[in-house]
C-alpha cells in the first residue's frame, strides 16, 4: 500500500471513540427533535383516555377535515404522478431545447414557499382578478372551495415523483426501450412492459413522499381555503383551530391521527428503500 494511500485510508476513517460521539450525538439529536415531540403528540392525545381521542376523532368538523385531507390527497396525487412519469420520461429519455428549463421549473416548489404559491393562486382567482369573476359568472369557485385547495396542493408536491424518477431513468437509458421498439412494439406496450416494470420501485416511492406532503400541507392551503370549518379545513388547518380555541386534547387526538399517517409512509418509505437495496 502507497503512502498516500495510507494517508487517505487514515483520513477516512475514524476511531472507535469518534465514532461513538458521532453515533451519540446523531442519537440524541433524533431524541429531542424527533421522539420526543412525538411521544409528545401521543400522551397529550391520550391523555384523557381512549374514549376522549375517540371523540375527538368522530366530531363532525374532525371527520369533514379527516375526508377532505384524503380526498385532496386522492386527487393531486395521481395527477401528480402522471405529471411526474411524463416529465421525468423527456427529461431521461430524450435530448431537447429548454431541458435545463424544465427541471429548474420542476424544483421551483422546493425554493418557494408554500404561502407564496398560495398567494399567486389568490391573484390569479381573487375577487379581483380576471379569472376569478369570470369563472364565478359560470357557478365555478377556485378559491375558499376544494378546487384551491388541490391546485395549491399539487404545486407544492408536484416535484416529487418526478425527481424521483428522472435519475432512475437516466440510470437505465435508453437501450431497452429501444429494443422493445426494434422488435415491432408499440409506444404504448413498451411503457407497460417495459418501461413501468423498471421504474415501479421509485414511482412507488416517489407517490408515498407525494402523499405524505399533500396529506401535511398547511401554508399554501392555509391562504386559499378560507378557513371554513366543516368545508374548506383540512387534517393541519383543524389542528391550528382546536389548538387556538385551547381544546388542546382534540388537537392532539387529530395531530395524533395525522401523525399516524406518515409514520405508514415512513414504514413503507422504509421498505422501499430495503427493496432498492437488494
Amino acid at each position: 500500500m502507497t503512502d498516500h494511500a495510507i494517508m487517505l485510508r487514515s483520513a477516512l476513517t475514524e476511531t472507535p471513540t469518534v465514532q461513538r460521539w458521532l453515533i451519540a450525538v446523531a442519537l440524541l439529536f433524533l431524541a429531542f427533535f424527533l421522539f420526543l415531540p412525538l411521544f409528545a403528540v401521543f400522551s397529550e392525545a391520550f391523555r384523557n383516555g381512549v374514549g376522549a381521542w375517540w371523540e375527538a376523532i368522530i366530531e363532525p368538523d374532525a371527520l369533514a377535515a379527516i375526508r377532505l385531507t384524503l380526498l385532496v390527497a386522492a386527487i393531486s396525487v395521481p395527477l401528480n404522478m402522471v405529471f411526474g412519469i411524463a416529465a421525468a420520461w423527456a427529461i431521461a429519455k430524450f435530448e431537447f431545447r429548454g431541458k435545463a428549463f424544465l427541471i429548474t421549473l420542476i424544483d421551483l416548489p422546493f425554493s418557494v414557499s408554500p404561502v407564496i404559491s398560495g398567494l399567486v393562486y389568490v391573484l390569479l382567482f381573487g375577487s379581483g382578478s380576471l379569472l376569478g369573476p369570470w369563472l364565478k359568472s359560470y357557478g365555478i369557485e377556485i378559491l375558499f372551495a376544494v378546487p384551491g385547495i388541490v391546485l395549491a396542493t399539487i404545486f407544492v408536491t408536484f416535484p416529487f415523483v418526478a425527481r424521483e424518477l428522472i435519475p432512475v431513468m437516466q440510470d437505465q437509458g435508453t437501450s431497452d426501450e429501444e429494443a422493445a421498439l426494434s422488435l415491432g412494439a408499440s409506444g404504448w406496450q413498451t411503457f407497460r412492459h417495459v418501461t413501468l416494470p423498471n421504474i415501479r420501485w421509485g414511482l412507488l416511492y416517489g407517490v408515498l413522499l407525494c402523499n405524505a406532503r399533500a396529506m401535511g400541507e398547511f401554508g399554501a392551503v392555509s391562504v386559499v381555503s378560507g378557513h371554513i370549518r366543516g368545508l374548506t379545513d383540512t387534517m393541519p388547518l383543524h389542528i391550528e383551530i382546536l389548538y387556538n380555541e385551547y381544546n388542546f386534547a382534540a388537537a392532539f387526538a387529530v395531530a395524533s391521527l395525522l401523525v399516524g399517517l406518515a409514520l405508514v409512509t415512513l414504514v413503507l418509505k422504509t421498505a422501499i428503500e430495503l427493496r432498492f437495496a437488494d
